[in-house]
């Protein structure tokens, strides 16, 4: 496990990480970066890097449960069962399905509902559809008001909170570092990076290197996920969606 202290990353910190991912992407093992949530966009490329698993402000028992995760496939192979790494490697496969979920659901919204789902990597054409900055942000400010009276918990849903962050984005020209997108998503930022990950894999989510800093991410909407939220919004008029 890489921890990275709370100060900026120095090219020795830069130079263990880049080494790390590379024995992962070989196969020699999986990996666990642990890092304080400051330094979420200073590991911008080991954030989606395969085989990496990247806890944010872990305790004790998060970073051993990411361990076990991370370790499982070794474990198997030597008949070894931990119930920690069998409930954690659960919990992921359900994300990646969930986000597939979306995707297919995306994809079909993108194309019309009459047409056959593409792939969410296919091109989908057509002209923008205009949605209203101000409906989106009435949209995220109704989803926040919640918290107020009841758990925030009991409403998570990171992947739309995501979508709808990156929407209001797109309308107002303005970047998203990885580190605004968690804050959005409005769940614990390790769970989060787990979202983020799995939509971009699913090709939702595209991320764009800094062109001033080669380790800084931005993500934005795949074109077809933006096509597929205009036509939703078109499609809901002026009934309200939270």
């Amino acid at each position: 496990m890489a921890r990275v202290r709370r100060k900026p990353l120095k090219d020795s910190a830069n130079a263990l990480l880049d080494r790390a991912a590379a024995s992962v992407r070989e196969g020699r093992f999986g990996a666990v970066v642990a890092i304080p949530g400051d330094l979420i966009d200073d590991v911008g490329p080991h954030l989606f890097a395969e085989g990496e698993e990247v806890i944010v402000d872990a305790d004790d028992a998060g970073r051993a449960a990411a361990l076990a995760v991370a370790t499982s496939g070794t474990a198997q192979s030597f008949r070894i069962a931990d119930v920690t790494a069998d409930k954690n490697a659960a919990r992921l496969r359900q994300l990646s399905d969930e986000v597939s979920r979306i995707a297919s659901t995306l994809a079909r919204l993108s194309t019309g509902p009459n047409a056959v789902a593409r792939p969410p990597e296919a091109d989908v054409t057509g002209d923008a559809l205009d949605v209203s900055i101000e409906t989106v942000r009435t949209v995220i400010r109704a989803r926040r008001l919640r918290g107020r009276y009841f758990s925030e918990e009991l409403f998570a849903d990171p992947a739309w909170d995501m979508l709808l962050d990156l929407l209001q984005s797109e309308l107002t020209r303005l970047r998203v570092p990885v580190s605004s997108l968690c804050i959005a998503a409005a769940v614990p930022a390790t769970t989060a990076l787990r979202w983020l990950k799995t939509m971009v894999q699913e090709g939702l989510f595209l991320r764009q290197a800094d062109p001033h800093d080669g380790r800084r991410v931005f993500v934005e909407l795949a074109p077809q996920t933006s096509h597929a939220l205009r036509r939703y919004f078109n499609d809901v008029g002026r009934v309200g969606v939270v």
